[in-house]
């Protein structure tokens, strides 16, 4: 199976201040299609900065970094732009829907900045095809205030699904979510995975890491640690478990009322 992601000695220094700042220390990977890799660290570990290198949101100082193929530090600041626009997808752990614009229209959006212009019935049929994947073309018309935040964060999924990326970037999605719609969002993650896309999660919860095909831990800017995940969570499995223990609450807060 052929890498999407091949880094090679990535280094990253910040040189802003006096003394300068080592992000990442040599890290060398390959992601391959349909993965599900999980990046884990501490704060100041090197994640997000690692995230945006993969994301052609900043260069590496020295290192070389191949995207399906393609040598990202051949290329100028627009040649990167089309790169993220049509190769890469991205979420975030603050949804970014634009407040007065509907979810399919939110959805439509990364089309309209594409070296090939499209129709707009041919856009709305994307985005509504995008979010029936999501299992919410039916929200299509709502506006973000009018939808949960895990709906919110599935339109954001959609959207970063619009243009066919080959490589899905997810900064802390469920980091504005609670425990159960966190376990619902993982589900649209695993579910997009098993149709072949392939996903790098940044996370800090070691719970949503779980759901991951595969983990990596960096330290100071050094992977310390790249396993594939044992005793892997499956969502619908989870949520499940957790619908059980709902019934099983309310049966015994029932009976309790009742004695």
């Amino acid at each position: 199976m052929s890498a999407v992601v091949k880094i090679e000695d990535i280094h990253k220094i910040y040189e802003s201040g006096e003394v300068p700042v080592h992000a990442v220390r040599g890290v060398s990977l390959e992601i391959h299609q349909q993965e599900f890799v999980a990046l884990m660290g501490a704060s100041g570990s090197g994640k997000s900065t690692l995230m945006n290198l993969l994301g052609c949101l900043d260069r590496p100082t020295r290192g070389s970094y191949l995207l399906d193929g393609v040598d990202i530090s051949r290329l100028d600041k627009n040649e990167l732009a089309d790169i993220r626009n049509k190769k890469l997808g991205f979420v975030f752990q603050g949804f970014n829907l634009l407040a007065r614009t509907t979810a399919v229209e939110n959805v439509e959006l990364p089309c309209l900045y594409g070296k090939q212009r499209m129709s707009a019935k041919a856009m709305r049929e994307r985005a509504m095809h995008c979010l029936e994947i999501v299992g919410l073309s039916n929200r299509a018309d709502h506006m973000p205030n009018q939808l949960s935040g895990g709906q919110q964060q599935r339109v954001a999924i959609a959207r970063a699904l619009v243009n066919e990326p080959q490589l899905l970037l997810a900064d802390e999605p469920t980091g504005n979510l609670d425990s159960k719609t966190s376990i619902e969002v993982m589900g649209v993650f695993q579910k997009l995975n098993d149709q072949g896309i392939t996903i790098v999660m940044v996370t800090h919860e070691l719970d949503v890491a779980h759901y991951c095909k595969r983990y990596l831990i960096l330290r100071d800017g050094v992977v310390v640690r790249d396993e594939a995940t044992l005793d892997r969570s499956i969502a619908n499995v989870e949520l499940a478990k957790l619908k059980q223990a709902e019934t099983a609450a309310k049966l015994l807060g029932a009976g309790s009322t009742a004695a």
